[in-house]
């Protein structure tokens, strides 16, 4: 009797949602990690910027003024001033120890000359091993430069008989009217997040599809698996994965309902734009995963390379350092990975909230990640009929 390619799909589900269950493995990487790390992440920043950064000050003038400075700076928000050092030795081993991130090096005569119009140097130094921690205390502490230098001026200024508002006129001759669009709060869990778990998971997915195909080979059951596509590597692949793709775009849903349903992190062009490009980041991301079982032909290769595929996609996606400020050769490559797409939707779709057509383009590139396996697919089906693995 002849079997449809629908019930040969169907047989081949059933077999692959049997092998899922008795693995705890697949449980575990495609619902208990995945969202476990969406709620470590958005609970780990959920006050948006890290808080009450430890700073030390070495106050070597020790005057009214630098006082005050040191108090302006204790106020600011990211900055917290632990302790106050004797002299920039000192201080220099606390951040070695990493007791402090950063201090505030103010030198003997600061007042002295700032009142003279000598133009007094204050210093900050910063440890940038920890990269948000010391870009947010290098922000504060400019700005507290910034203003005690307004400060020690409008004082001057005040003794030498102006009013305060030609003195600010003098000081500030143009004043800054700053709006952070999409995200007034600066909340850099919205930044990070949105981009960071999709990561996570498409790093997941890399490496449960080449886990999946990889282990039909070293357990000798990839022949049985053909048997029952009548030897058609497409209907094998398509029946195997079914399953992993509904699992995982589950759990697509899931991340969405809670970032922009619980968390209500902005989401300006709707859920459903956003599910959908979740769906082609999921189906790009299993194609990079055939592709790379099936050009390296090895569990423990494919394994690897996905591994690191996904590990650069971090880096190279440009949600932490702007692909356009990159080296012209990693901003042609950044266009190979799958996340840097997904990333270029959710910027333009849910936090800007442009209309659809703007996002075309990084569409039809998760797209062609699709035709990714055609590439391997004499190669795969060579290696399910033939190979034997020999532990």
């Amino acid at each position: 009797m002849q079997i449809t390619v629908h019930k040969r799909l169907y047989r081949i589900a059933v077999r692959e949602l049997r092998r899922i269950v008795a693995r705890p493995i697949y449980l575990f990487c495609m619902v208990i990690a995945p969202i476990f790390c969406y709620i470590f992440f958005t609970t780990l920043m959920a006050n948006g910027l890290p808080v009450s950064m430890p700073a030390g000050v070495v106050d070597m003038d020790n005057t009214a003024t630098t006082r005050t400075i040191i108090r302006n700076l204790d106020a600011f928000q990211q900055t917290r001033v632990t302790a106050h050092y004797a002299n920039f030795y000192e201080a220099r081993k606390a951040v070695q120890r990493g007791e402090i991130y950063a201090f505030y090096y103010i030198p003997e005569g600061t007042t002295e000359e700032a009142i003279a119009g000598r133009q007094p140097r204050v210093s900050f130094y910063i440890n940038y091993a920890y990269l948000i921690a010391g870009s947010l205390l290098y922000r504060d502490q400019r700005t507290m430069s910034e203003l005690a230098s307004g400060a020690i001026g409008q004082s001057t200024l005040l003794a030498k008989g102006a009013t305060e508002d030609q003195a600010m006129a003098f000081l500030q001759p143009i004043v800054i009217d700053t709006h952070a669009l999409n995200n007034p709060w600066l909340n850099y869990s919205v930044y990070l997040c949105n981009t960071l778990l999709p990561g996570i998971l498409m790093l997941l997915i890399f490496l449960t599809t080449a886990y999946a195909l990889g282990t039909e080979l070293k357990e000798n059951t990839a022949q049985v698996l053909m048997r029952l596509a009548d030897n058609s590597i497409g209907t094998a692949l398509v029946g195997k994965l079914l399953p992993h793709t509904v699992i995982f775009f589950i759990v697509t849903v899931f991340y969405n309902v809670y970032l922009y349903g619980f968390l209500h992190y902005p989401c300006n062009g709707g859920v459903v734009p956003m599910l959908l490009a979740g769906l082609l980041l999921v189906l790009a991301s299993q194609a990079v995963g055939i592709f790379f079982f099936g050009m390296f032909g090895t569990l423990r290769l494919a394994l690897s390379a996905a591994s690191l595929w996904g590990v650069i996609s971090f880096s190279i996606s440009g949600f932490t350092f702007p692909v356009m400020a990159m080296h012209p050769v990693l901003q042609g490559l950044a266009v190979l990975f799958p996340l840097r797409h997904y990333f270029l939707i959710y910027v333009n779709l849910a936090l800007n909230g442009y209309p659809f057509v703007y996002v075309w383009q990084p569409i039809v590139a998760l797209l062609l990640f699709l035709l990714l396996p055609f590439f391997v697919l004499k190669r795969l089906r060579t290696e399910m009929l033939h190979y034997v693995y020999i532990p």
